[in-house]
């Protein structure tokens, strides 16, 4: 009888869960049909209008035409960095807009886009225009951009949030100890550290040295760029942050120069409309950034295209298990994407657009080989995002040349593997377990039982040749010994900046860097660029988006911020199986 009523309860809540993904459906197209009409109609900014630019939600690299984007309340807003950058170029280039106001709020990204981001506003100001920021409290990403204002507000009881950077490990042996889980590692690199959270308690040396040193990196480009715009000598930089003034009395930070002054929100704003040429009394002109967006574009389409593909997210095999966290994922989808841009006559130079860390090495060799069969017939650039590391960099060093930012993670070149044995767990459930086979290794990677040493030995050894391979590909690719790749090699992490010194990249920018170069290696000069990605009919998007948003949105409101962002890595962290060129795994961020 018990076992009725559990099978009753479950027919009846798998019905209810049906019926509500069948009406959220159908909302969601009503919604998308209406959003898809309203997008389509054009805006025309008034005289003296200003942009308002609120920075919250979380950069991406391009947009996923998620037609659910707003019906699940606790997902955070996803703001495409491509997109955000042509706001602002178009808000230059209008007449009619004659500034931005920052809001500071809670904008999530990494290093790199926020530099791209802030290098657009530096550009914005070129053509003679303002920017004034304000916001209650800023945290240390919004400052580094709300730092190229040309006044600079923050609340009388607000803060800047400059403390420094940290990286932190999250470290899981003991506590797999405990529950009879244990593993083998097999690697190759002496800074390869992605292992380290089932083999340690805390950083190794190795690791501990890399960290500081692209930490220091980045940190020291961040504060660089602010003393320069607010005109900080870097000695007090350091004073302030050495001395915990972001968490003193607000009237440090004019004593600092870090801000122009403490004010409340309204007299932001009245400076605002004063600058603007609008009465002060009125209500603020403004434009956000899906406006600036429909104004038309006028340049003419040209018969030359230089195509940009995304390949952002984890790589891995097209037939894993979506993870729930909503991840973005690299599959042999990009490959397929390349070998059609390779015969597109029309298309005479690719620019690859990187932001990963890597995953599987197996689809890593998949993408190279798509990449080079594009070389073959254009060119091919790339261009590095936050992250083109490990598996990152393997798929991004066949192309004719490399962009990244100066804050961008890459390097990484090392492997590694992991097997699980759940022989302890199985002692501690009092579970057992038998098999019977042909031939010796017909159980390789049986999880109920220890590994022999000789089973050791022989993934050990598909790890080097693995690691070897990667190294040959590397060397190829930048004209470069093998010894001198295995030198920076090891599984270390550089930043763009440090990678340039060492040869693994070619210059130093953006995406409209690579661009430029894509254009000169191609000859042309009249050109178009297009997103090349292609979109899924609207039906499976419409799927795979209900369940995605739904358990994420679930997740993250039973969780919370902090606590889903654990989960999220501990989730990842179980996707490694297979031969893995992947980055360590860190916590850090602006």
């Amino acid at each position: 009888m018990k076992q009725f009523f559990k099978t009753m309860f479950a027919s009846i809540f798998g019905v209810l869960i049906a019926m509500g993904v069948l009406l959220m459906g159908g909302i969601a197209f009503v919604a998308g049909i209406v959003a898809s009409n309203s997008s389509s109609s054009t805006y025309k900014p008034a005289k003296n209008t200003v942009f308002k630019l609120s920075l919250k939600g979380t950069l991406t690299e391009h947009s996923s035409d998620n037609p659910f984007a707003g019906l699940w309340s606790s997902s955070d807003e996803q703001v495409v960095l491509p997109d955000l950058i042509r706001a602002i170029q178009k808000a230059k280039q209008n007449p009619d807009i004659q500034g931005i106001y920052l809001e500071g709020s809670e904008l999530s990204g990494g290093f790199a886009s926020f530099a791209a981001l802030r290098r657009a506003l530096e550009d914005f100001k070129s053509e003679g225009k303002f920017i004034v920021s304000y916001a209650d409290a800023y945290s240390q990403g919004g400052y580094y951009l709300a730092s190229v204002a040309d006044s600079l507000f923050v609340n009388p009881q607000g803060m800047v949030g400059l403390v420094g950077l940290a990286s932190q490990g999250i470290f899981f042996k003991n506590a797999m100890a405990k529950l009879g889980v244990e593993y083998y590692i097999f690697k190759v690199g002496t800074y390869k550290s992605a292992v380290e959270p089932y083999m340690n308690e805390k950083f190794s040396e190795a690791n501990r040295e890399q960290t500081a040193s692209f930490l220091n990196s980045i940190w020291k480009n961040m504060t660089d760029a602010i003393c320069t715009s607010r005109s900080i000598d870097a000695a007090e930089m350091e004073r302030f942050l050495n001395t915990g003034v972001a968490l003193g009395a607000p009237e440090e930070l004019l004593t600092y120069k870090l801000v122009d002054k403490l004010a409340y929100r309204p007299e932001a704003e009245a400076c605002v409309k004063r600058m603007a040429g609008q009465k002060v009394a009125d209500k603020m002109v403004s434009a956000d950034y899906s406006q600036l967006l429909s104004i038309p574009e006028t340049k003419r389409e040209a018969a030359d295209k230089i195509a940009i593909l995304y390949a952002e997210g984890t790589i891995v095999p097209e037939d894993d298990s979506p993870m729930s966290t909503g991840t973005a994922l690299i599959t042999e989808e990009t490959a397929r994407e390349l070998y059609k841009l390779a015969q597109d006559e029309a298309v005479k130079a690719v620019v690859f657009r990187v932001n990963s860390g890597g995953g599987s090495a197996y689809i890593s060799e998949q993408i190279w080989k798509a990449v080079m069969e594009v070389k073959a017939q254009k060119p091919v650039v790339v261009s590095m995002g936050d992250y083109a590391a490990s598996g990152g960099y393997y798929i991004a060093c066949a192309a004719n040349k490399i962009v990244a930012e100066p804050t961008t993670l890459t390097g990484s070149i090392g492997v590694f593997g992991i097997v699980r044995n759940f022989a302890g767990t199985a002692k501690l459930l009092d579970i057992t377990t038998d098999i019977v086979k042909t031939n010796t290794y017909a159980d390789l990677g049986d999880i109920s039982r220890p590994m022999r040493a000789d089973e050791q030995a022989l993934i050990q050894q598909s790890v080097e040749r693995t690691y070897d391979l990667f190294l040959t590909r590397c060397a190829d690719g930048r004209g470069m010994a093998k010894d001198s790749i295995d030198h920076i090699g090891q599984g270390r992490v550089w930043t763009g900046e440090q990678a340039l010194e060492r040869g693994l990249v070619d210059r130093l920018g953006g995406l409209e860097v690579a661009i430029a170069e894509a254009a000169s290696l191609a000859g042309i000069t009249d050109y178009t660029t297009y997103k090349a990605n292609e979109d899924k009919d609207f039906f499976t998007k419409y799927m795979e988006k209900a369940w995605g948003e739904a358990k994420i949105s679930l997740l993250q409101s039973l969780l919370g911020k902090d606590e889903f962002a654990l989960y999220a890595t501990w989730q990842e962290m179980k996707q490694t199986t297979g031969i893995q060129a992947r980055m360590p795994y860190t916590v850090q961020g602006l």
